[in-house]
């Protein structure tokens, strides 16, 4: 009789869609993911794909299981190398990719791995751990970047800044971009998420207000950085004029969130 792994069980391969191509050497594809609920809770979500034109290697940043298919349109574009993660509620197939692929899991210094809404006490308490801890001085593996830590959210969450094609914002559950809901999300999750105030266009990701509870000012701070397109961890990539539609809801009063 076989002995028991005690490796940690991955997370379930989800629906979702194909590769876009964005920009050179940018890709972003949309799909599904199962809330930690006891009712059935699918909603969607979203993950950028950056290759390093330098090493042609792959940088997933919130990471998305993809199926037979979709693992060979991607590995099509080069190694699958990286992983970063910048949501603190985000990560959850990170360990795939870490356990098929080899890939290096870069996480913000504090983030926790979990399978349900409640964090672990500490980082050893999570089912993984990434194998490099990143703090807003770090490099990552992505050319011309910067790292914005949104210092005052618990869980830790941060943006990456592409600089290039104008400023390219990848981010996680801070700005969304959900104006309806898509075929990824289910029946509950359509009617929960509307009372929720998540079906909106160009909007700070209010489940990430409510419970990570960044500080106003802290996320009034991303428009400091200089940015033409948004893509985010839920919902469509904003393409073109990205500042200048979320400037309107972020640059005033932030719903359930202190100054």
């Amino acid at each position: 009789m076989a002995a028991a792994s005690n490796q940690p069980d991955l997370a379930p391969l989800l629906p979702h869609g194909e590769l876009q191509a964005l920009f050179d050497n940018i890709w972003f594809v949309q799909g599904q993911v199962k809330m930690p609920m006891r009712m059935p809770a699918k909603i969607s979500r979203s993950m950028t794909v950056y290759k390093n034109p330098v090493n042609g290697e792959l940088n997933l940043i919130n990471s998305m299981r993809l199926s037979e298919q979709g693992l060979e349109a991607l590995q099509k574009l080069g190694p699958i190398t990286n992983v970063i993660r910048v949501g603190g509620f985000h990560g959850r197939d990170d360990l795939f990719y870490q356990r098929h692929f080899n890939a290096k899991v870069f996480a913000i210094q504090g983030q926790t791995y979990s399978r349900s809404m409640d964090a672990p006490a500490s980082v050893d308490d999570g089912y993984m751990k990434p194998d490099v801890w990143v703090s807003q001085a770090s490099h990552l593996p992505i050319k011309n970047c910067k790292l914005k830590i949104f210092s005052s959210s618990n869980p830790p969450e941060a943006a990456i800044l592409i600089e290039e094609h104008d400023g390219v914002l990848v981010t996680a559950d801070s700005l969304q971009n959900t104006p309806k809901p898509d075929k990824f999300v289910n029946f509950p999750m359509r009617i929960m998420m509307r009372g929720f105030g998540f079906w909106a266009p160009h909007n700070v990701g209010p489940g990430w207000v409510k419970f990570a509870k960044p500080r106003a000012g802290d996320i009034r701070s991303i428009m400091e950085y200089k940015f033409n397109h948004v893509l985010p961890g839920h919902g469509e990539a904003v393409i073109g004029e990205a500042k200048m539609k979320y400037n309107p809801v972020v640059s005033t009063r932030i719903k359930g969130c202190h100054e």
